[in-house]
């Protein structure tokens, strides 16, 4: 389990455009795997990559709590 400091306003990173992810790698896997697990930890529904400082278009989403 990685947690990663969540970045809050007025923090620089989250007004900064994202790379495009082309291929999910192991290091990816490993990013989305961090971000889940500091998803949950701070109680959230969703995170995207900016919010934990990382410059990546890639999000993870709790999909059965949106969706019911």
């Amino acid at each position: 389990m990685a947690v990663r400091k969540i970045v809050l306003e007025p923090n620089e990173v989250l007004h900064q455009v994202a790379e495009k992810v082309d291929r999910v790698t192991p290091r990816v896997k490993k990013l989305l795997t961090d971000m889940a697990d500091t998803m949950y930890e701070a109680d959230g529904v969703g995170l995207a990559a900016p919010q934990i400082g990382v410059l990546k278009r890639l999000i993870v989403v709790e999909w059965e709590t949106i969706m019911g």
